[in-house]
């Protein structure tokens, strides 16, 4: 007997009629054997689409989608094979989508086993770039809910066949469904879509014997100290690290002019000092998508004596050089601006927000580098809201252009209203985003885009407020950016830690200062942070998984303290590396600290044997050749940190296609999801080790 049970997802997912899918479901018995979850066995229920349904739509899959865009689907006898394909044609490129899915259904959805991968195929045509494979999963404590988009399906006016290889299935799920959306204006058509197993056996390997390091990673400090203080950290296309101190605050120095940076080698331990052109403390960077560092701003003038004045913002801009360790001088930003944002769009320009100007007072306007020009836009060349931003704010680049101000910044209170908003520059708009947790007790908290950025979920952790100064919070806050109207929800807590002696945090204590960094494993390291402003160091280090949203307590820690002015940042090699600390007794800490996580003790490490090219455009398929079985491979933009800010992180999934130990990995179409740029390349095997990265540069 087949019972009608209540399901709250229907109305999610513009689902058909309960009544229409029992009528499918019925004859999909007619129709459909069950097949096993084997090599080789077609899981797809009515892959070949000819089995149409009352409503005119093939059996098991169904009309789905959001947005204000005409369109319209329907059945084509422009098949690949057979008689009848499925056909969307979208009127127009606005936010939103349409695809054509299974349905979310026990009769129609494949059973999946955790732990095991499997390969989908489909057959298209589409005349539009925009156009993605789209996965949701079945949680057996959560229901329904998305996965991930796979690979960007390339324009072809004669059909092309995908073939594309799932992420590990994750923990606790059952059954997943899949297709094809389309979310700019055109036309795509699919038929015959396949779905094996092809789950590889674990290599054998030898148990652990590192002891804690095999679940709790270990930490080195390093038998040296940098020779400036590290405020700022670039890891370069080149594999060395760029710190940059500028005055390190130290009026001394400031006053002195002695502004200085170094370039680190993690290859051979060893520093160059690099000529500094001005007062580059606190100031914006981020990497260009040449491998260059575009530097913005930094310390005109420290605040007066008696305290009336603040620190005043720096006009001049420069752009690092990996290339000759030097700095270049471009024209100068509109306005100064100390603690300025950084955010690379999907055109390789930059825009800056935030700040204090040269006046002390906050920066109001937009300030916009083109790249192509190498020069920043004067003040009425860019679009303007005359808004303040806060310093330092967290601004993430989204899928459609957009920018997500998180709430994440530094010093004081949080903006007036609900603390984080989405901006649209090209329309100098911005619209409130609800649901942050204490958003005046957000200073100095940290906001990262979680593995992988196609899933565009942002996790915003830790803070505390420098004003006011109560203990450091452990909340932490998750927003799915792909909602039509995107709110915050309240994530788990950040494990408690312990203070200076060994003293154990209450149940409310948490930590500003905190550090999180993407790892090629796809979890999120977080580690450092201080319970007050400028003091009380937490020593507590844990990881976040995107998959189960979850922390795993007691990570090694890192035994120096890191507080004010520290930063922790992924090296290419696959660790962690940790610098600096500025108590408020003004001293800085100048040991160097490198975190090994337990995947380096789980066995050996998956080599990149060769890869065709490192140039790779956007759509594109590009192969590598690997020692032995890998599960995923990503690319990881490098970092640029200050201040608990990066907000230029990112994991970019590369969904596989896989010919033995070749390997077709599908880059986005879409230049807002992966930035132009260098990036760090990883295979990951099935133990969940990466392999050391090769560098890649993207668009």
């Amino acid at each position: 007997m087949i019972r009608l049970e209540s399901k709250p997802w229907l109305s999610r997912r513009n689902r058909r009629d309960i009544g229409v899918t029992l009528i499918l479901a019925l004859l999909l018995v007619l129709i459909s054997p069950t097949l096993p979850a084997r090599a080789g066995a077609n899981l797809v229920a009515n892959g070949g689409l000819e089995a149409i349904g009352a409503d005119g739509f093939p059996v098991c899959w169904e009309k789905s989608g959001w947005g204000d865009s005409a369109y319209t689907f329907g059945v084509s006898t422009a098949a690949h094979t057979g008689t009848k394909a499925m056909q969307i044609t979208l009127g127009q490129t606005l936010p939103g989508d349409r695809k054509a899915m299974m349905l979310e259904d026990s009769s129609c959805a494949p059973n999946v086993a955790p732990g095991h991968q499997y390969d989908l195929g489909v057959w298209y045509t589409t005349t539009t770039p925009n156009t993605v494979m789209t996965l949701f999963r079945h949680d057996v404590a959560q229901g329904w809910v998305y996965w991930t988009d796979l690979a960007t399906l390339p324009t072809t006016t004669t059909y092309k066949r995908s073939l594309v290889r799932t992420p590990v299935v994750p923990p606790g799920t059952d059954q997943i469904v899949w297709g094809v959306t389309i979310y700019g204006a055109g036309t795509l058509r699919t038929d015959d879509y396949t779905m094996e197993d092809v789950t590889q056996p674990s290599p054998g390997t030898t148990a652990c014997t590192a002891g804690a390091a095999c679940t709790k990673g270990t930490w080195a400090v390093m038998p040296f100290n940098t020779p400036v203080r590290a405020i700022h950290a670039v890891v370069l296309h080149n594999g060395d690290v760029l710190l940059v101190a500028g005055s390190g605050n130290n009026l001394d120095d400031f006053a002195a002019g002695t502004f200085k940076s170094a370039v680190y080698r993690p290859s051979t331990g060893t520093f160059t000092n690099v000529a500094t052109p001005a007062d580059l403390f606190c100031a914006g960077h981020v990497q260009l998508a040449d491998g260059r560092v575009l530097v913005m701003g930094g310390n005109k003038d420290y605040p007066s004596a008696d305290g009336t004045v603040g620190y005043k913002g720096l006009p001049d801009s420069f752009i690092f050089d990996p290339a000759t360790n030097s700095y270049q001088r471009v024209n100068n930003m509109t306005a100064g601006s100390w603690y300025p944002s950084a955010t690379i769009l999907g055109n390789g320009d930059v825009i800056s927000l935030g700040g204090l100007n040269e006046n002390s007072s906050g920066m109001v306007a937009t300030q916009y580098f083109n790249a192509a020009q190498n020069r920043w836009l004067g003040l009425n060349e860019a679009n303007q809201t005359w808004s303040f931003w806060g310093l330092y704010p967290s601004m993430i680049l989204m899928q459609d252009g957009r920018l997500f101000y998180t709430g994440s910044h530094v010093f004081g209170n949080g903006l007036p209203g609900t603390g984080a908003s989405i901006y649209n520059y090209g329309a100098s708009t911005i619209t409130p985003v609800s649901g942050l947790q204490k958003k005046d007790e957000r200073d100095q908290s940290m906001s990262v885009l979680l593995p992988p950025a196609q899933d565009q979920r942002v996790l915003t952790l830790g803070g505390g407020n420098i004003d006011s100064n109560p203990d450091a919070n452990r909340l932490t806050d998750l927003i799915d950016l792909k909602q039509a109207a995107p709110v915050y929800t309240a994530g788990p807590l950040i494990p408690s830690g312990t203070m200076t002696g060994g003293v154990p945090q209450t149940a409310a204590q948490g930590k500003m200062y905190v550090s999180a960094v993407l790892l090629p494993d796809g979890k999120v390291f977080e580690t450092g942070g201080g319970l007050h402003n400028r003091a009380d160091p937490v020593y507590e280090a844990s990881m976040f998984d995107p998959v189960t949203n979850t922390f795993t307590a007691g990570m090694a820690t890192d035994p120096v303290p890191r507080g004010y002015h520290s930063s922790a940042f992924l090296l290419p090699d696959g660790r962690v590396m940790a610098v600096g600390n500025n108590p408020g007794d003004g001293t800085f800490d100048m040991r160097v600290s490198v975190y090994s996580p337990p995947y380096l003790f789980k066995g050996a490490r998956p080599q990149i044997l060769s890869m065709a090219n490192n140039q790779w455009a956007y759509g594109s398929a590009n192969t590598i050749t690997v020692d032995g079985p890998i599960v995923k491979a990503e690319l990881i933009r490098p970092a640029a940190v200050t201040h608990s800010s990066d907000p230029n992180q990112r994991f970019v999934d590369l969904p596989m296609t896989v010919t033995g130990n070749s390997i077709k990995l599908n880059l986005t179409s879409n230049p807002n999801l992966a930035p132009p740029g260098w990036y760090m390349l990883f295979a990951v095997g099935a133990n969940g080790v990466p392999s050391v990265a090769k560098w890649v540069k993207v668009g």
